[in-house]
């Protein structure tokens, strides 16, 4: 049965609208963060600059230290990225290779974290860390992420898929959790783990509300709350700068998303996730 041509070519003009719907947002920030201010304001959907300039750029780099900023975004991504993935696996491995009482409903418990709205839990953490004197602190933004979820179910997932009889030779031999941890779990799982881990970080990277809640001293800002003192919500808004800010917050995750979206989509699609 041949498709009409036509039908193709309406799929594709579709797919293309879309396409650039979904970039133009980047495509504007990029445009824009290379535009002086007046040119940007009388010309706003105009994306490529017709006198393009780095103030933008300067105007960052010399008005905040944007060397520390950028320490405090990778420092507190990593950390939560380390301590969520470690924490996954060996959730997982436990729910997958170890058998303990309760331990189907401990885990439907785990799960259901996820479907529970981040204003719910928002307050009760944030009065537990003022307790302990934690506010205004990369840790207070760290502590409550150092588990997730969502990780627990995509390496658990990834788990299942390796052959049980493996795992049964390794206790007939005598070997220990640890090393069936280490020498026969993880080298299998190691796609989902890594794919799992960039995930965490890009989204640790991009976070905003949770860190603007604690963090109140500029020193200790990250990226994404160093944007919000270009928007001023009664007038004023620099946005010209704001795009540079953006477009250099952006840079790490959509890099390691162009290196690694075939092991993130790869996870996502062996876990049953549509």
């Amino acid at each position: 049965m041949k498709t009409n041509p036509l039908i193709g070519l309406s799929w594709h003009l579709v797919f293309i609208v879309l396409i650039f719907i979904l970039l133009f947002p980047i495509i504007f920030a990029v445009g824009t963060s290379f535009r002086p201010l007046e040119d940007a304001y009388n010309n706003v959907l105009q994306f490529i600059p017709l006198h393009p300039t780095f103030e933008n750029y300067e105007a960052f780099f010399t008005s905040l230290d944007v060397a520390r900023i950028m320490m405090n975004t990778f420092f507190i991504a990593a950390c939560i990225t380390i301590f969520k993935v470690v924490t996954s696996f060996l959730a997982a491995y436990a729910f997958v290779y170890l058998d303990f009482k309760g331990k189907n409903l401990l885990y439907f418990l785990f799960i259901s974290t996820m479907f529970i709205p981040f204003a719910v839990t928002m307050i009760p953490n944030y009065l537990v860390l003022s307790d302990i004197g934690l506010t205004d602190s990369v840790w207070g933004v760290m502590l409550p992420q150092f588990a997730d979820a969502v990780g627990i179910f995509l390496i658990r997932q990834s788990m299942k898929t390796i052959p049980p009889s493996l795992i049964e030779v390794a206790k007939v031999d005598s070997i220990g959790h640890w090393l069936i941890m280490k020498d026969i779990v993880l080298p299998l799982v190691k796609p989902a783990v890594t794919s799992t881990g960039i995930w965490f970080f890009i989204l640790a990277w991009n976070e905003y509300v949770w860190p603007v809640l604690i963090l109140k001293n500029v020193e200790n800002f990250t990226l994404p709350l160093a944007l919000q003192m270009y928007i001023s919500s009664e007038g004023g808004t620099n946005f010209t700068v704001a795009m540079a800010v953006s477009v250099i917050t952006m840079i790490i995750p959509l890099t390691l998303y162009l290196f690694f979206q075939r092991y993130i989509i790869g996870t996502f699609t062996s876990s049953g996730i549509k």
